[in-house]
């Protein structure tokens, strides 16, 4: 028997060990509980079921190992109230068992630890003792006992645990039923029906973590390295956007401190542009525009260094397309007439065609040729 109990204590820590990966391991002082129990008991004998049946009181303390095994020493004293076997014991006991049991809970072995704890459960007890007769007119006897039971736990909460116990306790020594041997006779069986409270020190629950993962811790140390090298790079760019924050706050005090000064224009717009307006739909210089290339002209040769840009438009009369080609023809229009009449070198002509103008309000003056003078002399 203590073989079958010890082998099924070591399938149920290894199942529940097994099943609860997620398990915070307990210390030695966690999961302990002490319980008061009280009920009724009668022999299983050829005597009548409920005519020798009387009180019974008794106490337990155990550890709860892993969520479903758990292990516990217990003693349970029957009340001297009628005759058993004949000689009536003068105490106030007429029979006590003194044991150890193993106990494993069936719906955290098949179902899986809940960390928020059962409402009910149930559990499986064996055990073995001591077991004790007091009589008055024979001698006392001691016997070797073991035990089965069911214990239906209603967890009302985390610290406490109502319970319903029904169980079989067997004389496996005893001769009080025949000479042969009383072991697992149930004329040499007792019938205890008990209800128990139970005190959970520290609550009744164990505490459930995270499985531990490698590749999950090292991802995390990956992010959190990222983290730092963005912040330090944040770090460096705030840096440098507070002293360049502060070099503009020195350039603006420098500002706002220096004294107004006056520039005066010295450049005068009519003096470096001039126009040479077409025709409608022509890139042709009419006779009437080549004073204002000659003035032009006059300039390049009185200032040898410098440059003359010419910018042709169109007005918006026309198909777009051919409006920027006009555009583009108006300035080579220009630049021709001044290198072929007045020798003027390529190299300081810039011609470009700019498409359609909006320069003017009348609209024919956007016909035109637009040239910029270098005034550098």
């Amino acid at each position: 028997m203590k073989k079958i109990v010890l082998m099924a204590a070591i399938a149920a820590t290894a199942i529940a060990a097994n099943a609860q990966n997620a398990i915070q391991a307990p210390r030695f002082s966690d999961n302990w509980s002490l319980g008061l129990d009280g009920g009724v008991t009668t022999p299983m004998n050829h005597h009548a079921f409920f005519g020798d049946m009387r009180a019974i009181v008794g106490l337990h303390l155990d550890k709860q190992i892993t969520p479903a095994f758990a292990i516990g020493a217990e003693g349970a004293f029957g009340i001297n109230t009628s005759r058993w076997y004949g000689p009536q014991s003068s105490t106030a006991f007429d029979n006590s068992y003194v044991g150890v049991y193993g106990a494993v809970n069936l719906f955290n072995l098949f179902g899986g630890y809940q960390c928020a704890g059962r409402p009910f459960d149930i559990e499986a007890v064996a055990g073995a003792g001591w077991g004790h007769y007091f009589e008055t007119r024979v001698e006392d006897e001691n016997f070797f006992a073991t035990k089965v039971g069911l214990n239906f736990n209603f967890n009302v909460s985390d610290n406490f645990t109502v319970s319903l116990k029904p169980s079989i306790v067997w004389d496996m020594t005893s001769n009080r039923v025949s000479q042969s041997s009383a072991a697992y006779n149930l004329n040499a069986a007792t019938f205890n029906l008990m209800a128990g409270v139970t005190y959970h020190f520290g609550g009744k629950n164990f505490t459930c973590v995270r499985p531990y993962d490698q590749a999950e811790v090292d991802g995390l140390n990956a992010d959190i390295n990222a983290l730092r090298a963005a912040v330090e790079a944040q770090t460096v760019e705030n840096a440098a956007l507070a002293a360049n924050n502060a070099a503009l706050a020195a350039d603006l005090a420098a500002c706002q401190s220096r004294k107004p000064e006056v520039v005066k224009e010295v450049s005068n717009h009519l003096n470096s542009v001039r126009y040479v307006f077409f025709k409608i739909g022509s890139s042709k210089i009419g006779n009437d525009q080549m004073p204002n290339v000659e003035m032009i002209a006059a300039y390049l040769n009185n200032h040898p260094n410098s440059k003359v840009t010419i910018k042709g438009y169109a007005s918006k009369d026309g198909p777009e397309e051919l409006n920027i080609r006009l555009a583009n023809q108006r300035a080579e229009a220009v630049k021709t007439a001044l290198m072929k009449h007045y020798k003027i070198p390529a190299s300081r002509i810039v011609a470009e065609g700019e498409g359609i103008g909006n320069m003017f309000e009348e609209e024919s003056w956007n016909r035109v040729a637009i040239c910029i003078l270098d005034t550098n002399k």
